[in-house]
């Protein structure tokens, strides 16, 4: 199993709080990311600014920034620990990001999202067709 996704269990059940990274205290879904990178890398490639808690019209604040740090793949290249970007709604941003997992049912993903926190869920069709991403964070942190 991936270290990445090793790490991300170890993370659920932490509540959802906007702009955090702290395991069992408070984490969002960029958190979360932040957070593993953090526990297995060290320190982060880049300073996070500030960012709207709710989303928001604009450029592709998350994306840029993955790429600017990650290679871009496609969904089937990716394996357990890779970055995964959802876009919510249809021709907007891609503002949520999980951690691509397995489950013997299937194809999982860890993320942390209000109301529910750090879970894991099966990657069902309705979030699949939301990817908007992927990145191979195993390459540089697997």
């Amino acid at each position: 199993m991936s270290r990445i996704v090793t790490e991300a269990r170890g993370w659920i059940g932490t509540p959802y709080l906007h702009g955090a990274a702290r395991r069992g205290a408070g984490c969002d879904c960029l958190g979360l990311v932040r957070g593993v990178w953090i526990a297995l890398a060290g320190a982060e490639p880049e300073p996070v600014p500030a960012y709207p808690r709710h989303e928001v019209r604009g450029g592709e604040i998350l994306r840029d920034a993955a790429a600017r740090h990650l290679r871009e793949i496609g969904l089937a290249q990716a394996v357990p620990g890779d970055l995964l970007l959802f876009r919510l709604h249809a021709g907007a941003p891609a503002r949520h990001l999980g951690l691509l997992a397995l489950r013997e049912a299937g194809p999982s993903f860890i993320h942390a999202y209000e109301r529910h926190g750090v879970v894991e869920s099966p990657l069902t069709p309705p979030w699949a067709r939301r990817i908007a991403a992927c990145f191979a964070l195993t390459e540089r942190i697997g």
